[in-house]
């Protein structure tokens, strides 16, 4: 009995075994070299909110995105980043980085976003950014920032968003934005600072496209005419960057900092300013009206021969030979830019840039086109022809007034219509007599008349309504009508006078 136990216990230990693995027989693993308490799902590391000192010294090659922020984070290692070949985000936020070094970012040439914000960073070297060549991307906001290096971003020639905001910085470089291009410069966030000195000459010469995108509120900025100007036309014209924040664009009147005013709230701080300094500081945009289908040649034009020229379209496409991506947009070898079939989105603001050894920064053009739908052509007006016909029909219809006679037709249809549109009109006073003179003189033989044998006339009161006096006759019951002599005037007191004065006249 024992011995059966023993075996039906052997026989059900496999089943027990088969029961733990997964749903379909093998047992749940980690994935490949995914560093502990990480998360790794696909192209993606995140090591996020683990108090993290140092970074992990094994990273998966197939990480794309890599999160290490809200962390401790205090240093980062020369060359850390040599495994990850793939790396296109990484993200260092919230951590406690004081200070970068050189060659920390070397190995990730293929790094778009590189997200620095919240740190302890007091300073930017020179070579703390390099090997950053493809980076369009970089948050460096919340930090401790009070000096950047001259160059320090040089090389990140595709750079399109830098922000920099909520720092300590108190100067900035806005001729060569220390080594950084314009080419490719969408958005400069520089608010929340303690900028006090910006050269405005170097701010009014930042193409277009820049200064849209420029944020400078909540800066001590000094209560300077020409900067006050400058700004101004800025928010008339719309730039997002000013008028989305002009509640927050301050200056110090008088250089302490409890004599902050508002920019665009406190005009009477800036109504001595002569509009006069604020000349000459932005060069206008060109205003081209283009009708569509038409072509279109734009020139840059430079103080000095310029090495390189390119252009940014309304979509903020830059656009270097041979031209933009839909073909539409040509940039020939002289660096003019030519649009052989104006369409309704080329309408807009297309910017020159141009780049030399001989020019003292780079200069900017900007051409504002507008696309107009184009007007049919009236035709042409021919008085002479115009008026030949007109004596022409004239003398046909003289013609036909003297020579034609109107159509039977037309004289029976007139008749007819006439005949049957006449109105019964109302006797006349002496019409009436007439008839009722012709009813006495009736022969006493006639048969129809002796019915009214019997019948009186008389003279009734004369009518106020255009009788002008005369008597009325009227027939009585008892008139006899062959003793006439018996007719009796009926007159009111009122019309006694010209009763009397006419007689009966029988015939």
């Amino acid at each position: 009995m024992a011995w059966l136990v023993l075996l039906g216990a052997l026989l059900c230990m496999p089943r027990v075994g088969v029961g733990s693995l997964g749903s379909e027989g093998f047992l749940p693993s980690a994935p490949h070299n995914c560093p502990y308490r990480c998360v790794c799902a696909a192209d993606l590391l995140s090591c996020a909110g683990l108090g993290l000192q140092d970074v992990p010294a094994a990273l998966p090659a197939a990480a794309a995105d890599l999160d290490l922020s809200h962390n401790a984070l205090q240093r980062l290692r020369p060359g850390w980043l040599a495994p990850l070949s793939r790396l296109r985000a990484l993200r260092l936020g919230h951590n406690e980085l004081d200070v970068l070094g050189h060659g920390v970012f070397t190995n990730a040439s293929g790094l778009r976003l590189l997200d620095l914000s919240s740190n302890a960073l007091r300073a930017l070297g020179r070579h703390d950014l390099e090997g950053l060549g493809a980076l369009e991307r970089l948050l460096l906001f919340n930090n401790r920032l009070a000096h950047l290096d001259e160059h320090a971003f040089h090389g990140l020639g595709a750079l399109s968003r830098l922000y920099l905001g909520c720092n300590e910085l108190s100067s900035f470089s806005f001729d060569h934005l220390h080594g950084l291009g314009t080419t490719h410069l969408r958005t400069l966030d520089l608010s929340s600072n303690r900028l006090g000195r910006i050269p405005v000459p170097d701010l009014a010469a930042l193409p277009a496209f820049l200064k849209n995108g420029l944020y400078l509120h909540n800066n001590p900025l000094p209560c300077d005419c020409r900067l006050y100007h400058l700004l101004q036309r800025w928010h008339q014209r719309g730039l997002s960057a000013v008028s989305d924040f002009a509640r927050e664009y301050m200056c110090l009147a008088f250089k302490v900092p409890t004599s902050r005013v508002r920019f665009f709230e406190h005009s009477r701080v800036f109504e001595n300013c002569s509009a006069v300094l604020a000349q000459g500081l932005e060069q206008p945009e060109v205003q081209l009206h283009v009708q569509m289908g038409r072509s279109l040649r734009l020139h840059c034009n430079t103080s000095a021969p310029a090495v390189r020229i390119a252009w940014v379209s309304p979509q903020h496409e830059l656009l270097v030979a041979p031209g933009s991506r839909d073909g539409s947009i040509a940039v020939l070898a002289d660096g003019s830019l030519a649009i052989s079939n104006v369409q309704p989105q080329h309408e807009g603001v297309f910017v020159c840039l141009a780049a030399g050894p001989r020019l003292h920064h780079n200069q900017t053009h900007e051409y504002n086109v507008s696309v107009h739908f184009p007007h049919p052509e009236p035709e042409a007006f021919n008085t002479g022809f115009t008026t030949l016909l007109g004596c022409a029909v004239g003398l046909v219809l003289v013609l036909l007034y003297l020579f034609a006679p109107p159509c039977p037709g037309c004289r029976r249809c007139y008749r007819r219509t006439c005949h049957c549109r006449r109105w019964p009109r109302a006797p006349s006073p002496l019409q009436e007599l007439s008839a009722q003179s012709s009813v006495l003189s009736t022969p006493p033989d006639v048969p129809s008349r002796k019915a009214s044998v019997h019948k009186h006339v008389v003279f009734l009161e004369p009518g106020r309504r255009g009788l002008n006096g005369r008597v009325q006759l009227a027939v009585a019951e008892d008139f006899d009508l062959y003793n006439p002599v018996g007719l009796r005037l009926k007159a009111g007191s009122e019309s006694a006078s010209s009763t009397g004065s006419e007689g009966l006249v029988m015939t």
